[in-house]
Formats: structure tokens, C-alpha cells, sequence
């Protein structure tokens, strides 16, 4: 089992960042405006990117910075400029596939950590050792990569190896796709992805629908719950979640649902009980299906959408604690419950609680049976002590103390 240990979160934002590190990740990952693959996201200006390197590094977290487009000659112009600025902040390392990034760090002389982005759709050892040559401290594999192959690339390179562990999947391999450009004139290798694996299409022949039900090509996200104490074992330093675009709910619920995972392998607590009820809350926050994929052998119909796919917004997040006194939590709210509600708080620094809505309280003071406006403020009591940036969540499953 390799000693250092890394739950690495995405960070769409600076508020995402500041909830993946308290409900516990180790590092986190996002973009600046240019060189990231996820256009489409917030993003990062270059005073926020200062800013996170700051406040991570006051708690003893770790900063990367994706630059990891396919670069045309154009996307060239101001790049040694933004590098030198990114080693002024004392970023941790980025995140990159293009050898025109490596090339230009080592002629520069430019501190900077490479870590070889999953774009590189590495699987072999080779390809491995060929990035370290380039100066590069750690691999990001491809999703697809096996059990075997993370094993011996591990052991013929002695590189750090990073894995995604939970998130979406693509129907390309580690996301050189070319249907983006194909269908909308959107590049998702220089961060333009359409999602056109997430599109439906009706089967044609010649010119006429050959069935009602739209078809689909979309693989069920990543989920690897069941093989990260073999991860453990075979020394992958850092387990990567995907998701920069997704709320805060989504990423902390999963954080901390690894976090607690990770630690009970070793502090060798973990029980089949508590992993099935880590499987419920990761299944529960995504709007889609999951499974290991690639890990234990290529992935069949059962690992991928084809027909009659749903993907239904999940509505579990219930509201963000504010503040907590005397018995009575200020919440602001984020989707509908009402007085008698079963609901579950959750939060990095307790268990996992079950209690009952009795009472809602607006601002004004105003007895409410039911709270129906996003983002209002409400005080609900609740018996036991919560902190701010606690999450209430809809009671769907338990493994809980009730109170």
C-alpha cells in the first residue's frame, strides 16, 4: 500500500473548492479561463486562482491547475506567460497532455509540476516512462485502464499514479472525441464538449424511423466503491473524482462518502454494511447509473445506456446550514419539505443524523408548514448540535442514529 494518500476533488468555483477541502479532500483541481478542457464551467480568473492557492495552502492542501487542451498554434499565444504566472503562485503542479507544454516548462525553466492529464489515454507502461523523461511526477491513467495495467505501470515506472474513481465516463476514450466537432462545431479537445454521447438519436433507414424509442450511446458513470481497497494495495497515490460543473451537494456528499470510505480501510473498520450504505449515497446524489467499468474487465451492456435512459434531476438537497444555536438551525432553503418530513443532516465533523421536520420558522417569524421557496431563510429545530455549511438532505436511506 503506497503511503501517500490523495482524495483529490474538482473545483468548478471558489465555493466548491472551500467545500471540497471541509467536507475532506486532499487537493483539488480546476481551470483558469484558457488551456482547460471544461470551457463550459465557471472557472478560474487569475486573482481567484492566487486566492484558492492561498487559501489552500493555509490548511495544508494542495492546488492543480488543468492545461490541458489539445493546443493549435493559435492557443500557443500568451501560454509561457500564464505558466510563469501559475509557478509565481506556487501552484502545486498542472495538469497537461500537450509535449509543446513540457517542452516549453523545461526550456523555460519554468517551476512547475507536471502531472500528465488523462487526455494522454495512457494504458502501457511505455507510454508512461516516456512523460517521465519529460519531467513528469505523476500520470493520470485513462478510465480505461484495468486492475493489471494501473499495477504494472505503477511498479515498471515508480511515477505517482492518479485514477478516477467516480463521475462520468466517455464514449471516446479518456475524451478524444470528435462527435462534438462533428455534430455542433464545438472541440471538446479545447474544451467545446457538447455531450453528444449524452444526446438520443432515432434510427434511420432509408429516410424513415425504423423504431418509436430514441437510441442512446451513453455509458453509466464511474463508480469504483467495491475496488478501492485494491487501489489502495496496488499503490495508486491519488483517487479522482470528476465534476467540475456539478453543485456543491453533489461534491461534497461524494467527498465525504470517499473520505470515510478511504479512512475505514485503514483504520481496517470498514464493513460490507457500511459499503453497501456508501453505494446508496453515491447512487442516490447522481442522476444517472454507475459501475467499475474497466477495472475488472471491459464493460458490457449492463455498464451502458442504450434504450429508455432517464435522467431525472435529483431534488434531495434540502437546505445548507447558516448557523446553529440553542437547538434551532438557520437554513437556507434549497428544495421543497414540509413539517413531518423524515430528513438526514449531514457534515464532515459528524455521523450521519435521521430526525423529524416539527416545526418551520420564516424570517418574519411566521409558522410555515411547508418551506417552497429556494434559498429562503428558515429556522428549523433540530436536536442535535449542527455547523455552518452542514447540509439537510430527504431521508431515503439509513445508517444512522435516530434521533
Amino acid at each position: 500500500m503506497t503511503d501517500k494518500i490523495e482524495l483529490l476533488a474538482p473545483a468548478g468555483s471558489i465555493e466548491k473548492m472551500e467545500f471540497a477541502f471541509l467536507y475532506g479532500a486532499d487537493a483539488v483541481y480546476f481551470g483558469g479561463k484558457n488551456y482547460s478542457l471544461r470551457a463550459n464551467a465557471k472557472n478560474f480568473s487569475l486573482d481567484e486562482m492566487k486566492e484558492a492557492v492561498l487559501f489552500a495552502h493555509s490548511r495544508n492542501k494542495r492546488v492543480y491547475v488543468t492545461v490541458n487542451i489539445v493546443f493549435h498554434n493559435e492557443d500557443l499565444i500568451g501560454l509561457e506567460e500564464y505558466l510563469k504566472y501559475l509557478s509565481e503562485i506556487k501552484v502545486d503542479a498542472i495538469i497537461t497532455s500537450d509535449v509543446a507544454v513540457m517542452s516549453l516548462i523545461k526550456e523555460k525553466n519554468i517551476d512547475l509540476e507536471i502531472h500528465i492529464s488523462t487526455q494522454a489515454s495512457i494504458l502501457n507502461h511505455e507510454a508512461a516512462k516516456f512523460y517521465k523523461c519529460l519531467g513528469a511526477t505523476r500520470v493520470v491513467l485513462a478510465r480505461e485502464a484495468s486492475e493489471q495495467d494501473i499495477k504494472r505501470i505503477k511498479a515498471e515506472t515508480g511515477l505517482e499514479i492518479e485514477c478516477f474513481i467516480h463521475g462520468a465516463m466517455c464514449t471516446s476514450i479518456s475524451g478524444r472525441c470528435v462527435l462534438s466537432n462533428y455534430c455542433t462545431n464545438r472541440d471538446s479537445n479545447r474544451g467545446g464538449c457538447a455531450q453528444i454521447c449524452r444526446w438520443t438519436f432515432d434510427y434511420m433507414k432509408d429516410d424513415e424511423k425504423v423504431t418509436e424509442e430514441p437510441f442512446s450511446m451513453t455509458p453509466k458513470d464511474l463508480n469504483m466503491v467495491s475496488n478501492i481497497q485494491k487501489m489502495l494495495d496496488i499503490g495508486v497515490n491519488s483517487f479522482k473524482i470528476e465534476g467540475r460543473m456539478r453543485s456543491i451537494y453533489y461534491v461534497s456528499t461524494v467527498i465525504l462518502a470517499y473520505r470515510r470510505l478511504i479512512d475505514r480501510i485503514l483504520n481496517k473498520t470498514l464493513t460490507e454494511e457500511y459499503s453497501n450504505y456508501i453505494l446508496n449515497v453515491l447512487n442516490r446524489v447522481a442522476n444517472r447509473d454507475s459501475a467499475p467499468q474497466f477495472f475488472n474487465c471491459l464493460p458490457g451492456m449492463k455498464e451502458q445506456y442504450y434504450l429508455g435512459r432517464e435522467e431525472l434531476s435529483n431534488q434531495d438537497f434540502l437546505g445548507l446550514v447558516l448557523d446553529y444555536e440553542d437547538g434551532i438551525a438557520t437554513i437556507e432553503e434549497r428544495n421543497s419539505f414540509k413539517i413531518g418530513d423524515e430528513v438526514q443532516a449531514i457534515g464532515p465533523n459528524h455521523e450521519t443524523y435521521s430526525f423529524k421536520i416539527e416545526s418551520i420558522i420564516d424570517e418574519e417569524g411566521n409558522e410555515l408548514d411547508v418551506a417552497r421557496h429556494p434559498q429562503m431563510i428558515i429556522k428549523v429545530k433540530v436536536p442535535f448540535k449542527l455547523e455552518k455549511n452542514d447540509m439537510i438532505r430527504a431521508k431515503v436511506f439509513d445508517f444512522s442514529p435516530k434521533v
